[in-house]
Protein backbone atom coordinates (compact mmCIF):
# COMPACT_ATOMS: atom_id res chain seq x y z
CA UNK A 1 0.00 0.00 0.00
CA UNK A 2 2.05 3.36 -0.79
CA UNK A 3 1.79 6.29 1.27
CA UNK A 4 -0.05 7.98 -0.98
CA UNK A 5 -3.21 5.99 -0.59
CA UNK A 6 -3.70 6.58 3.05
CA UNK A 7 -5.88 8.48 4.91
CA UNK A 8 -4.77 11.78 7.00
CA UNK A 9 -6.61 13.77 9.84
CA UNK A 10 -5.94 17.26 10.63
CA UNK A 11 -8.30 18.39 13.21
CA UNK A 12 -11.73 17.47 12.21
CA UNK A 13 -10.91 16.79 8.92
CA UNK A 14 -10.35 13.14 7.51
CA UNK A 15 -9.21 12.38 3.45
CA UNK A 16 -8.77 9.59 2.30
CA UNK A 17 -5.85 9.64 0.56
CA UNK A 18 -2.99 12.53 0.30
CA UNK A 19 -4.01 13.87 -3.24
CA UNK A 20 -5.00 17.44 -3.26
CA UNK A 21 -6.63 19.35 -6.17
CA UNK A 22 -4.85 22.60 -6.25
CA UNK A 23 -7.00 25.43 -6.70
CA UNK A 24 -7.14 26.64 -10.43
CA UNK A 25 -9.18 29.71 -11.70
CA UNK A 26 -11.47 28.77 -14.35
CA UNK A 27 -12.48 32.21 -15.86
CA UNK A 28 -15.43 30.88 -16.27
CA UNK A 29 -17.44 32.85 -19.14
CA UNK A 30 -20.76 32.83 -17.55
CA UNK A 31 -19.65 33.77 -14.27
CA UNK A 32 -19.77 37.31 -13.96
CA UNK A 33 -22.10 37.44 -10.99
CA UNK A 34 -19.37 35.36 -8.99
CA UNK A 35 -21.56 31.96 -8.76
CA UNK A 36 -20.05 28.58 -9.84
CA UNK A 37 -22.23 27.56 -12.82
CA UNK A 38 -22.12 24.66 -14.49
CA UNK A 39 -19.42 24.44 -15.69
CA UNK A 40 -17.66 24.67 -12.22
CA UNK A 41 -19.77 21.45 -11.07
CA UNK A 42 -18.77 19.21 -13.76
CA UNK A 43 -15.33 20.20 -13.07
CA UNK A 44 -14.95 19.46 -9.14
CA UNK A 45 -17.44 16.71 -9.71
CA UNK A 46 -15.48 15.06 -11.79
CA UNK A 47 -12.31 15.42 -9.94
CA UNK A 48 -14.56 13.58 -7.17
CA UNK A 49 -15.51 10.80 -8.86
CA UNK A 50 -11.78 10.46 -10.28
CA UNK A 51 -10.57 9.85 -7.00
CA UNK A 52 -9.22 12.72 -5.05
CA UNK A 53 -9.04 13.05 -1.77
CA UNK A 54 -9.10 16.59 -1.29
CA UNK A 55 -10.40 19.60 -3.47
CA UNK A 56 -9.37 22.64 -3.34
CA UNK A 57 -12.18 25.31 -5.15
CA UNK A 58 -10.21 27.98 -6.84
CA UNK A 59 -9.48 31.38 -5.63
CA UNK A 60 -12.64 32.84 -4.77
CA UNK A 61 -13.34 36.54 -3.97
CA UNK A 62 -14.06 38.35 -0.86
CA UNK A 63 -15.30 41.34 -3.17
CA UNK A 64 -16.17 41.95 -7.11
CA UNK A 65 -13.49 44.46 -7.31
CA UNK A 66 -11.27 41.70 -5.39
CA UNK A 67 -11.36 39.70 -8.33
CA UNK A 68 -8.47 38.73 -10.28
CA UNK A 69 -10.89 38.97 -14.02
CA UNK A 70 -15.11 39.75 -13.86
CA UNK A 71 -15.00 35.67 -14.58
CA UNK A 72 -13.55 34.40 -11.19
CA UNK A 73 -15.71 33.33 -8.14
CA UNK A 74 -17.02 35.18 -5.18
CA UNK A 75 -18.42 34.47 -2.01
CA UNK A 76 -19.35 38.63 -1.00
CA UNK A 77 -22.86 37.42 -1.15
CA UNK A 78 -25.43 35.37 0.60
CA UNK A 79 -26.98 34.65 -2.61
CA UNK A 80 -24.06 32.75 -3.82
CA UNK A 81 -24.06 30.10 -0.81
CA UNK A 82 -25.90 28.20 -2.64
CA UNK A 83 -24.01 27.78 -5.84
CA UNK A 84 -21.19 26.41 -3.81
CA UNK A 85 -23.65 24.68 -1.69
CA UNK A 86 -24.03 22.28 -4.91
CA UNK A 87 -20.22 21.71 -5.61
CA UNK A 88 -20.07 20.83 -1.65
CA UNK A 89 -22.81 18.40 -1.73
CA UNK A 90 -21.65 16.57 -5.33
CA UNK A 91 -18.37 16.38 -3.79
CA UNK A 92 -19.42 14.40 -0.62
CA UNK A 93 -21.72 11.92 -2.81
CA UNK A 94 -18.68 10.97 -4.62
CA UNK A 95 -16.25 10.69 -1.50
CA UNK A 96 -14.12 13.44 -1.84
CA UNK A 97 -13.93 16.58 0.70
CA UNK A 98 -14.00 19.72 -0.30
CA UNK A 99 -12.33 23.24 0.77
CA UNK A 100 -12.60 26.69 -0.71
CA UNK A 101 -9.48 29.19 -1.13
CA UNK A 102 -10.53 32.85 -0.14
CA UNK A 103 -8.32 35.53 -1.47
CA UNK A 104 -8.50 39.12 -2.61
CA UNK A 105 -6.46 39.77 -5.76
CA UNK A 106 -5.46 43.27 -4.37
CA UNK A 107 -2.86 45.44 -7.23
CA UNK A 108 -3.52 42.21 -9.55
CA UNK A 109 -7.26 42.74 -9.97
CA UNK A 110 -7.18 43.44 -13.43
CA UNK A 111 -11.06 44.66 -14.49
CA UNK A 112 -11.47 46.55 -10.87
CA UNK A 113 -11.20 50.47 -11.88
CA UNK A 114 -8.67 50.95 -10.11
CA UNK A 115 -7.38 48.13 -7.64
CA UNK A 116 -6.04 48.90 -4.52
CA UNK A 117 -3.43 47.33 -2.38
CA UNK A 118 -0.85 48.19 0.43
CA UNK A 119 0.52 50.81 -1.73
CA UNK A 120 0.44 52.53 -4.95
CA UNK A 121 2.69 51.07 -7.16
CA UNK A 122 1.41 48.35 -10.12
CA UNK A 123 3.22 44.52 -9.78
CA UNK A 124 4.22 44.98 -13.93
CA UNK A 125 4.78 48.06 -16.36
CA UNK A 126 1.33 46.67 -18.34
CA UNK A 127 -1.00 46.27 -15.03
CA UNK A 128 -2.94 49.75 -13.53
CA UNK A 129 -1.87 51.51 -10.71
CA UNK A 130 -3.41 50.72 -7.74
CA UNK A 131 -4.40 52.78 -5.19
CA UNK A 132 -3.47 52.65 -1.58
CA UNK A 133 -5.85 51.68 1.10
CA UNK A 134 -6.51 53.35 3.89
CA UNK A 135 -6.34 52.08 7.46
CA UNK A 136 -9.96 51.68 7.52
CA UNK A 137 -10.50 49.86 4.39
CA UNK A 138 -8.22 47.66 5.67
CA UNK A 139 -10.18 46.56 9.08
CA UNK A 140 -13.08 46.58 6.81
CA UNK A 141 -11.29 43.65 4.33
CA UNK A 142 -10.21 42.02 7.27
CA UNK A 143 -13.95 41.71 8.07
CA UNK A 144 -15.00 41.08 4.67
CA UNK A 145 -12.53 37.91 4.53
CA UNK A 146 -14.14 36.98 7.81
CA UNK A 147 -18.26 37.13 6.25
CA UNK A 148 -16.88 34.90 3.28
CA UNK A 149 -15.42 32.38 5.88
CA UNK A 150 -18.70 32.28 7.27
CA UNK A 151 -20.53 31.57 4.28
CA UNK A 152 -18.17 28.92 3.19
CA UNK A 153 -18.99 27.49 6.51
CA UNK A 154 -22.93 27.61 5.43
CA UNK A 155 -22.26 26.12 2.00
CA UNK A 156 -20.82 23.08 3.97
CA UNK A 157 -17.10 23.31 2.88
CA UNK A 158 -14.71 21.10 4.97
CA UNK A 159 -12.22 23.57 4.98
CA UNK A 160 -10.95 27.03 4.09
CA UNK A 161 -7.60 28.06 2.24
CA UNK A 162 -6.13 31.63 2.71
CA UNK A 163 -4.27 32.62 -0.37
CA UNK A 164 -1.07 33.98 0.73
CA UNK A 165 1.05 33.66 -2.55
CA UNK A 166 1.77 34.66 -5.78
CA UNK A 167 1.20 38.24 -4.94
CA UNK A 168 -2.22 38.77 -4.32
CA UNK A 169 -3.37 41.24 -1.15
CA UNK A 170 -2.09 39.37 2.24
CA UNK A 171 0.88 38.73 -0.11
CA UNK A 172 1.18 42.31 -0.93
CA UNK A 173 0.88 43.03 2.76
CA UNK A 174 3.62 40.75 4.11
CA UNK A 175 6.39 41.59 0.85
CA UNK A 176 8.44 44.34 2.35
CA UNK A 177 9.11 44.91 -1.30
CA UNK A 178 5.56 45.71 -2.24
CA UNK A 179 3.92 46.98 1.13
CA UNK A 180 5.91 50.75 1.69
CA UNK A 181 2.71 51.50 4.02
CA UNK A 182 3.84 53.84 7.15
CA UNK A 183 0.45 52.77 9.31
CA UNK A 184 0.40 49.94 12.13
CA UNK A 185 -0.32 47.27 8.45
CA UNK A 186 3.30 48.65 7.36
CA UNK A 187 5.36 48.49 10.50
CA UNK A 188 4.17 44.74 11.11
CA UNK A 189 4.47 43.22 7.44
CA UNK A 190 2.74 39.76 8.74
CA UNK A 191 0.21 41.96 10.71
CA UNK A 192 -2.73 42.10 7.90
CA UNK A 193 -2.68 38.03 7.39
CA UNK A 194 -2.40 37.93 11.54
CA UNK A 195 -5.61 39.91 11.49
CA UNK A 196 -7.28 37.70 8.38
CA UNK A 197 -6.45 34.75 10.07
CA UNK A 198 -7.68 35.83 13.12
CA UNK A 199 -11.03 36.70 11.94
CA UNK A 200 -11.48 34.03 9.85
CA UNK A 201 -10.82 31.62 12.50
CA UNK A 202 -13.89 32.83 15.03
CA UNK A 203 -16.03 32.65 11.75
CA UNK A 204 -15.11 28.43 11.99
CA UNK A 205 -15.99 25.46 13.45
CA UNK A 206 -13.25 24.54 16.53
CA UNK A 207 -12.32 21.35 14.71
CA UNK A 208 -12.19 23.15 10.98
CA UNK A 209 -8.53 23.19 9.83
CA UNK A 210 -7.80 26.28 8.54
CA UNK A 211 -4.91 25.97 5.60
CA UNK A 212 -2.94 28.98 4.04
CA UNK A 213 -0.86 29.03 0.80
CA UNK A 214 2.35 31.07 1.01
CA UNK A 215 5.36 31.63 -1.32
CA UNK A 216 8.44 30.68 0.54
CA UNK A 217 10.81 33.36 -1.88
CA UNK A 218 10.02 36.20 -4.51
CA UNK A 219 11.59 36.64 -8.11
CA UNK A 220 11.21 39.93 -8.32
CA UNK A 221 14.01 42.51 -8.01
CA UNK A 222 13.01 43.31 -4.03
CA UNK A 223 12.42 39.80 -3.70
CA UNK A 224 12.52 38.61 0.18
CA UNK A 225 14.06 35.22 0.84
CA UNK A 226 13.21 32.03 2.84
CA UNK A 227 13.76 33.58 6.37
CA UNK A 228 11.22 36.04 5.83
CA UNK A 229 8.73 33.86 5.39
CA UNK A 230 9.73 31.91 7.74
CA UNK A 231 9.40 34.71 10.43
CA UNK A 232 5.74 35.92 8.90
CA UNK A 233 4.58 32.19 8.74
CA UNK A 234 5.68 31.83 12.99
CA UNK A 235 2.92 34.27 13.02
CA UNK A 236 0.50 33.07 10.92
CA UNK A 237 0.84 29.54 12.75
CA UNK A 238 0.89 31.56 16.13
CA UNK A 239 -2.64 33.03 14.90
CA UNK A 240 -4.35 30.27 13.76
CA UNK A 241 -2.86 28.69 10.49
CA UNK A 242 -3.15 24.81 10.75
CA UNK A 243 -1.20 23.68 7.75
CA UNK A 244 0.79 25.76 5.03
CA UNK A 245 0.16 24.99 1.04
CA UNK A 246 3.98 26.03 0.12
CA UNK A 247 4.71 28.01 -3.23
CA UNK A 248 6.50 30.16 -4.94
CA UNK A 249 6.89 33.77 -6.70
CA UNK A 250 3.68 35.35 -7.98
CA UNK A 251 4.82 38.50 -7.00
CA UNK A 252 5.43 40.70 -10.36
CA UNK A 253 7.44 42.87 -11.57
CA UNK A 254 11.51 41.66 -13.41
CA UNK A 255 12.72 38.38 -12.54
CA UNK A 256 16.37 39.83 -11.87
CA UNK A 257 17.09 37.77 -8.86
CA UNK A 258 16.29 34.41 -11.01
CA UNK A 259 13.48 32.86 -11.89
CA UNK A 260 10.98 30.36 -10.73
CA UNK A 261 12.10 26.60 -11.43
CA UNK A 262 10.77 24.41 -13.97
CA UNK A 263 11.41 20.70 -12.89
CA UNK A 264 9.30 18.41 -11.34
CA UNK A 265 9.52 18.75 -7.11
CA UNK A 266 11.52 22.27 -7.49
CA UNK A 267 9.24 23.79 -4.87
CA UNK A 268 9.39 20.49 -2.27
CA UNK A 269 12.63 21.64 -0.77
CA UNK A 270 10.85 24.50 0.58
CA UNK A 271 7.39 22.99 2.25
CA UNK A 272 10.01 20.69 3.70
CA UNK A 273 11.78 24.06 5.06
CA UNK A 274 8.39 25.20 6.99
CA UNK A 275 7.45 22.07 8.00
CA UNK A 276 11.08 22.33 9.94
CA UNK A 277 11.26 25.15 11.08
CA UNK A 278 7.51 25.56 12.23
CA UNK A 279 6.45 21.82 13.58
CA UNK A 280 3.32 22.67 11.02
CA UNK A 281 2.41 20.10 8.36
CA UNK A 282 2.82 21.13 4.79
CA UNK A 283 1.72 20.81 1.06
CA UNK A 284 3.86 20.21 -1.04
CA UNK A 285 3.18 21.47 -5.15
CA UNK A 286 4.73 22.04 -8.40
CA UNK A 287 4.69 19.76 -11.11
CA UNK A 288 4.31 16.89 -9.07
CA UNK A 289 1.64 14.70 -11.12
CA UNK A 290 4.22 11.88 -11.58
CA UNK A 291 2.63 9.17 -9.32
CA UNK A 292 6.21 7.63 -7.66
CA UNK A 293 7.59 11.62 -7.39
CA UNK A 294 4.08 12.00 -5.28
CA UNK A 295 4.65 9.31 -3.51
CA UNK A 296 8.50 10.06 -2.70
CA UNK A 297 7.24 13.17 -1.32
CA UNK A 298 5.45 11.58 0.88
CA UNK A 299 7.10 8.35 1.95
CA UNK A 300 10.06 10.71 2.81
CA UNK A 301 7.93 13.20 5.35
CA UNK A 302 8.89 15.60 3.04
CA UNK A 303 4.73 16.89 2.66
CA UNK A 304 2.13 15.37 4.22
CA UNK A 305 0.05 16.05 1.07
CA UNK A 306 0.79 16.65 -2.45
CA UNK A 307 -1.22 18.79 -4.42
CA UNK A 308 -1.71 18.32 -8.23
CA UNK A 309 -2.77 20.74 -10.77
CA UNK A 310 -2.09 20.65 -14.11
CA UNK A 311 -2.27 16.96 -14.35
CA UNK A 312 -5.68 17.25 -12.94
CA UNK A 313 -6.38 19.76 -15.33
CA UNK A 314 -5.42 17.42 -18.39
CA UNK A 315 -7.24 14.37 -16.56
CA UNK A 316 -10.01 13.90 -13.99
CA UNK A 317 -8.87 10.77 -13.10
CA UNK A 318 -5.70 11.30 -11.99
CA UNK A 319 -5.93 10.22 -8.74
CA UNK A 320 -6.87 6.64 -9.71
CA UNK A 321 -4.52 6.45 -12.38
CA UNK A 322 -1.55 7.36 -9.47
CA UNK A 323 -2.57 5.31 -7.06
CA UNK A 324 -3.39 1.89 -9.78
CA UNK A 325 0.08 2.48 -10.65
CA UNK A 326 1.38 2.59 -7.44
CA UNK A 327 -0.52 -0.20 -5.76
CA UNK A 328 -2.67 -2.09 -8.91
CA UNK A 329 -5.88 -0.91 -6.96
CA UNK A 330 -8.29 2.18 -6.58
CA UNK A 331 -11.64 2.80 -5.54
CA UNK A 332 -13.35 3.07 -9.03
CA UNK A 333 -17.22 4.65 -9.52
CA UNK A 334 -19.41 1.54 -9.86
CA UNK A 335 -20.53 2.97 -13.08
CA UNK A 336 -16.87 3.19 -14.77
CA UNK A 337 -15.57 0.04 -13.14
CA UNK A 338 -15.92 -2.08 -16.18
CA UNK A 339 -13.51 0.64 -17.71
CA UNK A 340 -10.78 -0.88 -15.24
Amino acid sequence: MSHLSTAYTLKGLTLHNRIVMSPMCQYSVDAEDGAPNDWHFVHYASRAVGGTGLILVEMTDVEPDGRITNRDLGLWSDDQIPAHRRLVEAAHRNGAKIGIQLAHAGRKALDAEPPVGPWNEPFDDKAKTPRALTTEEVWALVDKFAQAAARAVAAGYDTIELHGAHGYLIHQFHSPGINKREDEFGRDPAKFGVEVIRAVKRALPPDMPLLMRVSAIEYAEYAYGLEHILEVSRSYRDAGVDLFDVSTGGEGGPAVKGKPGNFPGYQVPFARALKEALGVPVMAVGMLEDAKLAENVVATGDAELVAVGRGMLRNPYWAIDALRQLDGRADVAKPYLRGY
